[in-house]
């Protein structure tokens, strides 16, 4: 079972990583370079291209070697 104080802590700890996510693609996003804390290899946003293999394409802003993926939603 978790306490108040346990609950607390893990709320403020996912509150900012989604944060530090949300820096993240701004950046990315504005064509700035960042790196993935893991690789050291530049974030990349994929964004949806049209054509038949669009649905199976991952979307969102990830590294080379797949340490950071972030997805997104994008319609």
């Amino acid at each position: 079972m978790i306490d108040i104080s346990q609950f607390s802590a893990l709320q403020k700890k996912s509150k900012n990583s989604f944060a530090e996510q949300k820096k993240i693609m701004k950046k990315v996003m504005a064509g700035q370079t960042v790196l993935c804390l893991t690789c050291q290899q530049p974030l990349y946003l994929s964004t949806p291209k049209r054509g038949a293999d669009s649905n199976n394409e991952k979307l969102g802003i990830c590294c080379k070697k797949g340490c950071t993926d972030v997805q997104l939603d994008i319609n």
